[in-house]
This record gives structure tokens, C-alpha cells and sequence, in this order.
């Protein structure tokens, strides 16, 4: 234990101080949660950060502590004391991993003469590093330098990095759609996926292939046997799903381009949640060969960037020849306060400021808990069809929340299923006619990036706002927005279908 102060001359270390530091150390050993919150000061500017971000405020502190599940086991190695007064002083500490590795923790300590626990002293911010694992495996089920590089040096596309979503086949490797007992019994792919293939031939090599929730059935990230990617974005938050990996990778700058599906709203949801651009193509628009079905009346490809220069640029290589209409302007672009109106207030207010100047649309759009329940039904109907065969018994492998709701979709009728298609038929029907040539704006999802405890409260709402892309076969792109909390949020454009390039072309506009 050396204390320093930063003119040279030694102080002693404060009465308690270190009594407080190893009650600290002892309690995060313990998770005892009550005890480490209690040794960090109780205050909305108290700080805590690490490599996945900046958490500010106890509130914020507590809630990570409480949903982690423990730190890494370790030992403190080296501790040094720098005295600032008798009240506040800096420990820094080298720690030691049982898993191997070092890292280092650097707090700022305050006492506060009216506490009698722990001497008064606590935390007012805290700055953590760990040793990086050779590759995050909540992110990648593989990774290379790259895993398979393009044979094209001058490409469109040349240059750029892919995640490719654990569904799309990369020649050499099995898909493993997210779970282990899939991939245990999956073939190596002989050929590359017709969008990898396509990339690949644009110049991007791939990265490697990034985690998804098990068969892209959810819209949280929250794998249950390789854990939730980190969102890099909005720290102790969800990344969104089920195309989270791919996201988590262009979010963290580990690849350029995010390649995914929608299917009910897994394109969009983490682009709002972690502040990407993103784009869900129309029904059909990119070819889906070589990639795992969940329901294929409803699947799309698509793909997640950092800017929506390399969005459009990939949708030059992965769309039909039809050109983008030379006339589409912010000013075309219709905003749905009824569809706002469904979402938390700071992303409808993020959502309304982005459009200070958009045209309001009055469409109520009546029927929409009956569409999304609809739609609900139509997709689990489809995604029974799809791996039921090979679930039935099976189920006992999935995660609580993924089984839950393929054992809702194996209870799906015929009849259910029929009558859910007449729905979702007059609700296509509706939505085209409103479409017409708009634009149409309301939110990517209805809130921020939940915690883990709150994303299930969410999933509703939000599918609300999705369904409507699904049921129509329209091209929808998410522009990320800020709340006023300062959170990412999406903005999310749809048109007719065949308008993808129109979308992107408007995007661009929104970026400038």
C-alpha cells in the first residue's frame, strides 16, 4: 500500500479508508449488492465506467449490479493511495484475474462526516478495465482476419467488413441459428449464402459470423446460452434483437456492415437501440438463398451501418437495378402522430423533432392490436412449420423466452392460422392504400433500449410499430435519433414496396 500525494510530500492515509476499500473489495467478491451500493455515494453524479461505456448516477450503478450476476473472481495485487485532503483520495489498484490476465481499478473516494458506515467514505466514481477475451462470445460464434476474404481488390465495396447474422450460410461453417444443439447436428455450408456471395463479390470480406437469438425468434438480444451482446450505445441496456450480434460488431467498430434479417422487427430494433442506420428491404427484394427460415412470408434481409453513406452503398450492391427517384425530399415525408403516439415520450418527442417540418398524417389505424395479434399468429404458425419437425422434441434446448414461444406456435390451428391470414390479407390491403407513394414516419420501436428485467414489458408495443413493415412487404429504414436523455432512438421510414432505394436515398438527406 504506497500512499502519494501528487506534490511528492507523503500524507497519511485518511482514518478508515482503507477499511472502506476492503469491505468494497469483499463485497463485489460476494455480490453483495446492498453493501456495494452503500459504499457508493447515493448521488445522481456518481460515475462508473468500463469498456462497455459510462453508467452516471447511483440508480443507474445499482441496476447494472443488480442484473450482472458477479464480477469476475480476482485479487488485488498492487493498491496505491494518492491523498488529496483528509476527505477525498484516489486508489488505484492492479487486480489479477482467476481466469488469467490483469486488469487495473481507479476510484475516487469522498468522505462525508455525517455517515457513520464504512467511516463515512464512498465512491464518487469508479473507472474498471478487465483483459480483453481473445474475441467476445457474445458477440461472434466465430471471428477471423478475416474469416473469408473477397477476391475483388477494387470493388464498391472494397475495404469493408461483415457480421454476418448466424442464419446466412458462409461456405466452410455450419449455421448455428443461435443454438447449441442446431449447430451440434448442422452440415458445413458447401456455398455462401446469395447476400454473403454478393458482398463477398462487391469487395467487403467478412469478419465473422455474429451471434443471434435462437432462430431469430425475439427482439431482445438476450441469447439464454451465449448471454446478451453488449450495447455499446446505451451501457447495462438490451442490444436488441435478433439480429444483435451483427449490430453489437458495427456499433463496437469490429466490422463495417451488419448483415441481418426482419422478420418482425430485427433490422430495426437494435438500429434504434444502438444508434445505427439500418435497412429492412422489401418482401423479396434481396434474395434469401442460403439463409435459415423463421417465417418466410415475413423474412427479409437486411442490413445495420454506422452511416447512411455505407447503407445506401451496400444497397447498391444487394438490390434489383431500379434507380431511386430523383425527387424525393424530406418535404414528402408524412408523419404519423397516431403511431408516435404509441411510443414513450422521449422517443415520440427525438421521433417529432427530427420532422419539425413533416406533413401529419390522420390515420388512426383502428385495428392494429388485431393486426399485431395477427401477425403473431401468422409468424408462429410459419416458424413451426419451418423447425417443428425438428422441436417437437427439442424444446427442452431452448431458452425459456424462445421456447415459450415456439410452444405457442406448435398450439397454432389450421383454422387460427387461416383466420389469421383473411386478417393480416385486409390489413395488407389498408396499409398499401394508406402507403400509397408516402412516406411514412413514426418510431423504429416504442422506447430506448430497456434493461433486461424491463424487455419483456416492452416487446408489445414495439411489435405494434413493426408489424406494419411486415404485414405490407415494405422497405423500412431506422435513422437514429437522440432522446432528450440523450439515449439513441430510431426513426423509421417505410414506403411502398420497390422503394428501398428511395428510402436510402432520403436517408442520406437526414445524415447531411
Amino acid at each position: 500500500m504506497t500512499p502519494r500525494h501528487a506534490g511528492a510530500q507523503l500524507k497519511p492515509v485518511p482514518h478508515g479508508l482503507l477499511q472502506a476499500f476492503r469491505a468494497y473489495e469483499s463485497a463485489l467478491m460476494s455480490d453483495d449488492v446492498a453493501a456495494l451500493d452503500a459504499l457508493f455515494a447515493d448521488s445522481p453524479t456518481t460515475l462508473r465506467g468500463d469498456a462497455a461505456g459510462l453508467l452516471v448516477g447511483h440508480e443507474q450503478i445499482s441496476a447494472f449490479r443488480g442484473s450482472r450476476g458477479g464480477a469476475p473472481k480476482r485479487r488485488i495485487v498492487q493498491t496505491h493511495v494518492q491523498v488529496i485532503d483528509d476527505d477525498h483520495a484516489l486508489i488505484v489498484a492492479v487486480t489479477e484475474l482467476d481466469r488469467g490476465g490483469r486488469g487495473l481499478q481507479t476510484q475516487l473516494w469522498a468522505r462525508d462526516p455525517v455517515r457513520i458506515e464504512y467511516g463515512g467514505w464512498q465512491v464518487t466514481a469508479a473507472h474498471v478495465s478487465a483483459p480483453a477475451p481473445a474475441f467476445d462470445t457474445r458477440i461472434w460464434r466465430v471471428v477471423g482476419d478475416p474469416l473469408v476474404s473477397s477476391h475483388t481488390a477494387d470493388g464498391a465495396l472494397s475495404g469493408e467488413t461483415v457480421a454476418v447474422k448466424d442464419l446466412f450460410a458462409v461456405a466452410g461453417f455450419a449455421v448455428g441459428a443461435g443454438s447449441p444443439a442446431w449447430l451440434e447436428q448442422a452440415p458445413t455450408e458447401p456455398s455462401h449464402a446469395a447476400a454473403v456471395a454478393a458482398l463477398l463479390d462487391a469487395g467487403a470480406s467478412v469478419r465473422g459470423i455474429a451471434r443471434t437469438e435462437e432462430f431469430a425468434y425475439s427482439l431482445s438480444g438476450l441469447n439464454a446460452h451465449y448471454g446478451a451482446p453488449p450495447n455499446p450505445k446505451a451501457p447495462g441496456r438490451i442490444p436488441g434483437g435478433s439480429s444483435s450480434g451483427s449490430a453489437t460488431a458495427v456499433a463496437l467498430g469490429q466490422a463495417s456492415i451488419g448483415l441481418g434479417t426482419d422478420t418482425g422487427g430485427s433490422i430495426r430494433v437494435p438500429s434504434a437501440y444502438q444508434g445505427l442506420y439500418g435497412i429492412r428491404t422489401s418482401h423479396g427484394a434481396v434474395s434469401r438463398e442460403g439463409l435459415l427460415p423463421l417465417a418466410k412470408a415475413f423474412d427479409t434481409v437486411g442490413w445495420m451501418t454506422r452511416s447512411a453513406f455505407l447503407l445506401q452503398a451496400v444497397g447498391d450492391v444487394l438490390l434489383p437495378e431500379t434507380p431511386a427517384s430523383s425527387s424525393v425530399s424530406v418535404d414528402e415525408v408524412h408523419l404519423v402522430p397516431a403511431l408516435v403516439g404509441l411510443a414513450a415520450e422521449d422517443v415520440a418527442t427525438a421521433v417529432s423533432d427530427a420532422l419539425p417540418e413533416a406533413k401529419p398524417l390522420a390515420w388512426e389505424a383502428a385495428r392494429l392490436d388485431e393486426w399485431r395479434q395477427a401477425f403473431v399468429i401468422g409468424q408462429a404458425y410459419q416458424a413451426w412449420q419451418a423447425h417443428g419437425a425438428w422441436l417437437e422434441t427439442r424444446l427442452d434446448t431452448l431458452g425459456e423466452a424462445v421456447r415459450g414461444r415456439f410452444e405457442m406456435a406448435r398450439s397454432v390451428t389450421r383454422e387460427q392460422a387461416a383466420e389469421a391470414r383473411t386478417v393480416l390479407a385486409q390489413a395488407r390491403t389498408e396499409i398499401l392504400d394508406v402507403v400509397g407513394d408516402r412516406i411514412l414516419a413514426y418510431p423504429s420501436a416504442s422506447s430506448v433500449a430497456p434493461t433486461a428485467a424491463d424487455a419483456a414489458g416492452v416487446r408489445d408495443d414495439t411489435m405494434r410499430l413493426t408489424c406494419i413493415a411486415g404485414i405490407a412487404g415494405l422497405p423500412a429504414v431506422s435513422i437514429p435519433v437522440r432522446t432528450p436523455g440523450n439515449l439513441p432512438a430510431g426513426l423509421c421510414l417505410v414506403a411502398a414496396p420497390g422503394r428501398d432505394r428511395d428510402l436510402l436515398a432520403l436517408a442520406q438527406s437526414f445524415a447531411e
